[in-house]
């Protein structure tokens, strides 16, 4: 019953940073998903799997973790890089590469 401590990444389909600022403690598939013959559905005798805990800080995490024995695995998030660009940058004349149509 191993748990993860993380920062769920943002929704690749947007660009903002929505549901990214709480910490998350999910625990780990105790066993394999299976198929049902009849209907093909996936599905799984593990309900932990449901489960998802939602946290304000990293240190609240692993304190309810370490509260309750809950073995568990923590991953920092890798931070983000911006790279600041305007419009006007294309027409700059100490540009890189050359522009063209």
């Amino acid at each position: 019953m191993l748990a993860r401590i993380h920062r769920p990444a943002r929704n690749t389909m947007q660009s903002g940073q929505a549901n990214t600022k709480e910490w998350l403690l999910e625990f780990e598939p105790e066993e394999a998903r299976r198929i049902d013959p009849l209907m093909g559905w996936t599905g799984s005798g593990d309900t932990k799997d449901q489960v998802r805990l939602y946290f304000a800080t990293r240190d609240e995490a692993v304190a309810y973790a370490q509260r309750h024995l809950i073995p568990f695995q923590v991953f920092e998030p890798k931070e983000a890089r911006r790279s600041v660009r305007a419009y006007a940058d294309n027409f700059k004349f100490g540009r890189k590469e050359n522009w063209t149509h």
